[in-house]
C-alpha cells in the first residue's frame, strides 16, 4: 500500500516539476491559443510565414551561442557580430547604379560566395580571438566577449561611416522574401535554418565534438583529467558560433533589405534567453536543438501576440525583459535542485 502511495506522490512531483520547468512555454502556447480565438488572422498563412522567417534568423544565432553556453561560457558579442557581418555582406552586394555604393567600381559578388567567405572570415578572426581570450588568457567569458562586443561595434561604425547601407541587388533581397519551391508557407530563410539545425543536431549528438562538449559542460575539471583538450574545444565552440553569427547577418541583411551598424543590436540576450527557455542551462552540460527551437519560438510568438493585442511596443520590451529574468531564474532553480 505504501509503495502505491509513494508512487502516486512521485508522479505528482514529476507533474509539478514538469509544469514549473516548462511554465513559460505552457503560458505562451496558452496565450497564443487565446489570441488566435480573439483574432483569426493570428493563425493566417501570412502570419505563420512571418513567424517562421523571424524565427529562422534568431534560431541561427541561438544555435551559435548554444554550444558556448553548454560549455559554461557565454558570448555577449553575438549581436554585434551579426550586425557587422550583415554590413560587410551588404557592401559586397550593392547594385552598380546605386548612388551611395560603398565600393563604386566593384561589381556585386556572388551572394553565396560572399556568405561563405564572411562566415570563414568571422570564424577565423572574431571566433578565434574570443576563444583564445577565454581559454588562454582566462578572462571570464562575460567580460571578454563584452569587450569584443564593443570592439566589433566600433569596427562596424568605422566600416559603414555610421551610415545605413542600401541598394542591395534583387537576387539577394528577393531570395530572402521568397518561398521554397513556391510553397508560401515555407520561406527560403527557414530552409537555411533547417539545414543548420540538422548539422548542429548531428554535431552535438553523433560526433566526438558533441560528446566532449557535453562532458566539459558537465564537469570541466573531470573532462580535462580524462584527456579532453578543453582549450581547443573552447576555441572551436567560439569559431563555430562566429560562423553562424555571420550566416545570421547574411540572412538578416537580405530580410531587412538594408543594413546599418545597429543591425541585430541586443539579439544575443534574446538568443541566450531562447536557449535557456529551451533547456540549455547557463550552468552548462545540457541542451538540445529541438529545445532551442521551442525557446526561440516562444519569444517570437510573444512579440506577435502583443502586436495582435494592440499593446504598445514599449511594453513589448518590458515583457521580454521579464521573460528573460524569469527564464534564467527557472534555470538556476533547476540547477540548485539537482545539487
Amino acid at each position: 500500500m505504501s509503495e502505491k502511495v509513494e508512487k502516486k506522490e512521485k508522479n505528482k512531483l514529476d507533474i509539478v516539476q514538469f509544469l514549473v520547468s516548462n511554465a513559460l512555454i505552457i503560458l505562451i502556447i496558452s496565450s497564443a491559443i487565446f489570441v488566435g480565438l480573439q483574432n483569426p488572422r493570428f493563425f493566417s498563412m501570412a502570419n505563420i510565414k512571418n513567424l517562421l522567417a523571424n524565427t529562422s534568423v534568431r534560431m541561427v544565432i541561438a544555435l551559435g551561442i548554444s554550444g558556448v553556453l553548454i560549455m559554461r561560457n557565454n558570448d555577449l558579442s553575438a549581436g554585434r557580430q551579426v550586425g557587422l557581418a550583415g554590413c560587410i555582406c551588404a557592401t559586397l552586394l550593392q547594385r552598380m547604379d546605386y548612388a551611395g555604393k560603398v565600393y563604386p567600381n566593384m561589381e556585386p559578388m556572388n551572394m553565396w560566395l560572399v556568405c561563405i567567405l564572411v562566415m570563414i572570415g568571422f570564424a577565423v578572426t572574431i571566433g578565434l580571438i574570443n576563444g583564445l581570450v577565454v581559454s588562454k588568457l582566462h578572462v571570464p567569458a562575460f567580460i571578454g566577449t563584452y569587450g569584443m562586443q564593443t570592439i566589433v561595434y566600433g569596427i562596424a561604425l568605422i566600416y559603414t561611416g555610421a551610415q545605413p547601407i542600401g541598394g542591395l541587388i534583387p537576387e539577394y533581397t528577393d531570395w530572402a522574401a521568397g518561398s521554397f519551391m513556391g510553397i508560401q508557407l515555407i520561406p527560403n530563410l527557414a530552409i537555411v535554418t533547417l539545414i543548420v539545425m540538422v548539422f548542429m543536431w548531428f554535431l552535438y549528438n553523433h560526433t566526438p565534438y558533441g560528446k566532449k562538449m557535453y562532458a566539459i559542460g558537465g564537469n570541466p575539471d573531470a573532462a580535462e583529467v580524462s584527456g579532453i583538450n578543453t582549450t581547443r574545444m573552447t576555441i572551436a565552440s567560439y569559431m563555430i558560433a562566429a560562423a553562424l553569427f555571420a550566416l545570421a547577418g547574411f540572412m538578416l541583411g537580405a530580410k531587412a533589405g538594408g543594413t546599418s551598424s545597429n543591425l541585430a543590436n541586443g539579439y544575443e540576450l534574446f538568443a541566450i534567453a531562447g536557449c535557456t527557455i529551451g533547456g540549455v542551462s547557463v550552468n552548462g552540460g545540457t541542451g538540445k536543438v529541438s529545445g532551442i527551437l521551442m525557446g526561440v519560438l516562444v519569444f517570437e510568438i510573444l512579440k506577435i501576440e502583443m502586436t495582435f493585442l494592440g499593446i504598445d511596443t514599449a511594453w513589448t520590451y518590458i515583457v521580454q525583459g521579464i521573460v528573460i529574468v524569469v527564464a534564467i531564474a527557472l534555470d538556476i532553480r533547476k540547477y540548485i535542485a539537482k545539487k
